[in-house]
């Protein structure tokens, strides 16, 4: 078995991005709020996910597909030794009423 850090080796973000039974719409977006920096090595275990600088917080940024995925991400960045400050979810525009 290959550790998901290998590049080529699909993590269970990647496997879950790839199912879009979501009946049309976008997956809800979260911000999950970690601890310290994370390096590009690391990031590579959330494929799906942005980061950004927060102070001396990173914050993981995209779309999860369902609660599960939230579950995995928590997971991952548990086995990878960071700690979880916070996860919100974003809420996401309404493509049936306009941008104001």
């Amino acid at each position: 078995m290959r550790c998901a850090l290998t590049p080529g080796t699909p993590t269970l973000i990647a496997m879950a991005a790839k199912d879009t039974a979501t009946g049309g719409r976008e997956p809800p977006r979260y911000e999950i709020r970690v601890r310290g920096p994370i390096g590009p090595t690391i990031m590579q275990a959330f494929p799906t996910l942005a980061e950004r600088r927060s102070g001396q917080d990173t914050i993981l940024i995209g779309p999860l597909r369902d609660q599960s995925a939230v579950y995995v991400v928590i997971h991952q960045l548990e086995a990878l030794g960071l700690q979880l400050l916070e996860i919100r979810r974003v809420p996401t525009r309404d493509p049936e009423r306009p941008a104001q």
